[in-house]
């Protein structure tokens, strides 16, 4: 194992960024969540309700005080109608659709998260040694 320039402990079997990594993933997942949310015209009450949350419970992960089980994101992404790949896809503005309102195709999110993926994995042979 060994330590690279950003902070992220690499061994070949796991990647672990970093508290502050993972604080700044839950706050951007959680805005986009709240960005859903308002879209669809859904007050926080009634979306903690419909998740079986309480409001306070469910507003920190709307503010990204607390880490997000899959679980749970699971039952956000069905309950706003959403790909998961559109939720977790912070390289998108945060809104909830484009200028006319429509939401981007699962496939854009699919090819753009591929894309991104592709460039990680590159990113990590070069740290390794490998590319």
């Amino acid at each position: 194992m060994f330590n690279t320039t950003n902070g992220c402990n690499i061994n070949r079997k796991f990647i672990y960024f970093g508290h502050n990594y993972l604080t700044m993933i839950n706050k951007k997942a959680g805005n986009k969540i709240r960005n859903y949310r308002e879209a669809k015209k859904i007050t926080r009450e009634d979306f903690a309700d419909r998740l079986g949350m309480t409001a306070s419970g469910y507003g920190k992960i709307e503010r990204g005080e607390t880490d997000i089980p899959l679980s749970r994101i699971e039952q956000i992404c069905i309950e706003l109608k959403i790909d998961l790949l559109q939720l977790l896809d912070f390289n998108n503005a945060n809104t909830a659709s484009d200028k006319n309102g429509t939401q981007p195709s699962t496939d854009h999110y699919k090819e753009k998260y591929i894309l991104a993926l592709e460039r990680e994995n590159n990113r990590l042979r070069k740290l390794c040694g490998e590319g």
